[in-house]
């Protein structure tokens, strides 16, 4: 299995849209073949902190997440929104 947690640090006071964009991701992915757990966190001492823990059966599904329409298209918005920041345990 692979987890990756991607930290998502809040640029400027874009908040709520990239929250709502990240939401549409989430939803969109937890429906991609492979994917076993994806969910977004808040910081409790951090707001302008968010991680999107992600846990998958094997990295070709991973791969197949990455080419996926939403994913094409979500995280360039989040990238432009956000400074992001990725973990990756394999297990």
């Amino acid at each position: 299995m692979i987890r990756l947690n991607v930290f998502i640090e809040v640029k400027d006071n874009n908040r709520a849209e990239l929250v709502e964009i990240i939401k549409e991701l989430v939803a969109k992915s937890q429906k991609d073949k492979g994917c076993i757990a994806y969910d977004l966190f808040e910081s409790a001492t951090r707001p302008e902190v968010l991680m999107i823990c992600e846990t998958w059966t094997d990295a070709a599904v991973v791969a197949e997440h990455e080419k996926a329409a939403h994913f094409v298209t979500l995280i360039p918005k989040i990238n432009a929104l956000s400074k992001i920041k990725i973990e990756k345990f394999t297990f």
